[in-house]
């Protein structure tokens, strides 16, 4: 697929981005590359191939869940200004 340049200065308008008159035929270049690559790729059989969700059929090892620090919530509210049952107060900002 070739791009012309009216193509880059649409794409770079839709992306909002800025580029020099200069750039435009790297642009144009560089991008009917990677399409024609991908429609390269798209030209493969994979009729046979079977789908993975990973290259490697591994199980992650996970860890024992362990408590690391203490309830500290007596000392947190020790220094709020208002506490209520437990519940931290806080003044009403929706009316």
């Amino acid at each position: 697929m070739s791009l012309q340049k009216t193509d880059i200065e649409k794409i770079a308008h839709l992306a909002r981005l800025a580029i020099d008159e200069q750039d435009v035929p790297l642009y144009t270049r560089n991008l009917s590359n990677i399409l024609d690559l991908v429609e390269q790729m798209s030209a493969v059989d994979t009729a046979d191939v079977q789908p993975m969700a990973h290259p490697l059929d591994m199980a992650q090892r996970l860890r024992e869940d362990q408590v690391s620090e203490g309830d500290g919530r007596a000392q947190f509210q020790q220094i709020a200004p208002a506490v209520e049952a437990g519940l931290y107060l806080v003044p009403k900002v929706i009316e």
